[in-house]
């Protein structure tokens, strides 16, 4: 296998959703693909409209590649008991770029702590496997700017490195966005240094 393993992260494209019953509460979790704190808000504003009356909206995510950017939330539930256990069941999947929220209706019977770090856990996850796992690349982000009449040198380094287009302003001097597949990033710039005019800057964000 020519491409690494490294060179790709695990997550998912498409929501979804689970239900789980224990003593009386319902707990309902969804499962967000996101790229951005602010999708997360979206999504949870969204799931909180769909249960206006829910006793809890419990969440995690995790973004990004270098397992610093999360968030989890027990959204009044004892300390430790929803957010942390809904984090473990992304983790167990090895997932990133992934929200998952449990709204729970309390059923009147307390579960304690030990039965709400399982029930929550154990919703994320159902949800996590009724949606497909996907492998995205692993891409550095450069910046390039150039004369028009070089976009068909530009287009044939971006299509034999299948690299992807994040952006692209056409006009007669032009401003494209791309990843760069990582394993390739050498190969990409060794083949723009043969073009002294088309001026390429790494995107650090």
């Amino acid at each position: 296998m020519s491409t690494k393993a490294a060179d790709f992260f695990l997550t998912i494209e498409k929501p979804s959703v689970a239900e789980f019953k224990d003593k009386g509460s319902k707990f309902v979790a969804y499962a967000y693909p996101i790229k951005s704190a602010d999708d997360f808000k979206a999504a949870l504003q969204k799931t909180k409209s769909l249960h206006p009356k829910a006793s809890h909206h419990c969440f995690a995510y995790r973004l990004g590649l270098d397992n610093n950017i999360f968030r989890v939330s027990d959204d009044g539930e004892p300390s430790g008991s929803a957010g942390r256990p809904i984090l473990g069941a992304i983790d167990g999947k090895e997932v990133t770029n992934v929200l998952v929220i449990v709204v729970r209706y309390f059923g009147g019977t307390l579960l304690g702590v030990p039965g709400l770090i399982n029930a929550y856990k154990l919703t994320a996850s159902l949800a996590l496997q009724t949606t497909p796992l996907v492998q995205k690349p692993i891409l550095s982000v450069y910046e390039l700017q150039f004369d028009y009449t070089q976009t068909n040198i530009v287009m044939g380094i971006v299509k034999q490195l299948n690299c992807e287009i994040l952006q692209n302003e056409t006009q007669l001097f032009c401003l494209m966005k791309i990843g760069v597949i990582q394993s390739k990033e050498a190969e990409f710039l060794h083949k723009l240094s043969d073009y002294h005019t088309i001026a390429a800057k790494k995107d650090k964000t």
